[in-house]
């Protein structure tokens, strides 16, 4: 199995202050998507875990839009810093 290392950007401190932020749940949404993503490379056929794994990208996915229209500078550095592409947006 294939660890990926997760990640951890926020201090200690900060994680248990401000847990409803944005930037805490998608990044919190981001380590699930990768361990997600691992474990299905291993079990192809977990089609339960799929569904899991393509709701939690649509969570993500609307909270990034969310913050990109609310703040533009934030969006852009946790973008950075998660190094996950930008969702396209129609």
């Amino acid at each position: 199995m294939i660890k990926k290392s997760l990640i951890s950007l926020l201090p200690q401190e900060e994680k248990k202050e401000n847990r409803g932020s944005v930037e805490f749940q998608v990044v919190n949404f981001t380590n699930r998507i990768r361990k997600l993503t691992s474990h299905l490379e291993l079990h192809k056929k977990d089609f339960l875990s799929q569904r899991g794994l393509r709701k939690i990208l649509g969570k993500r996915q609307r909270l990034l839009v969310y913050l990109s229209k609310k703040n533009r500078v934030r969006y852009k550095k946790l973008i950075d810093q998660l190094d996950i592409r930008e969702p396209k947006i129609f």
